[in-house]
């Protein structure tokens, strides 16, 4: 199970990496006008919203890897939460699909790290500190 929310881990970070992508680079292009259905107007006018957004999925995907470089459960964690929270809101206040194509596969890859259980920060520190160098 571990392996498989790891995979689903990267698969979302993959996806994040992608919105970077499209949002920092194509946004006021053909593609991303065409991928958001957005007029030239629209997209031109909303570039520099769309880089930050797009910056701000960059961290995300970020935070995910570094979960997975760590092997730290609890850092997963942290930034699968936050990915469903940005899609649940995004499906809310922008587009319903925003829940299916954000928030679910990282819901969905939070429930496998949580039920493979593994290490985080505070199980280490927990371990570290039982140690008793006199004994």
């Amino acid at each position: 199970m571990k392996l498989i929310g790891n995979l689903l881990t990267a698969l979302v970070a993959l996806c994040h990496l992608g919105f970077l992508v499209l949002e920092m680079f194509f946004w006021d292009h053909p593609v991303g006008r065409k991928i958001f259905s957005m007029t030239p107007e629209v997209s031109a006018s909303s570039a520099a919203l769309a880089m930050n957004q797009g910056l701000y999925n960059g961290f995300l995907a970020a935070g995910l890897i570094w979960g997975i470089w760590k092997d730290r459960r609890d850092i997963k964690l942290f930034f699968l939460t936050c990915v469903v929270i940005a899609g649940v809101f995004g499906g809310i206040t922008a587009k319903t699909s925003i829940l299916f194509t954000q928030a679910l596969p990282a819901l969905i890859a939070m429930a496998c790290v949580l039920i493979a259980g593994g290490r985080n920060g505070s199980e280490r520190t927990a371990k570290l500190s039982n140690i008793n160098p006199r004994s």
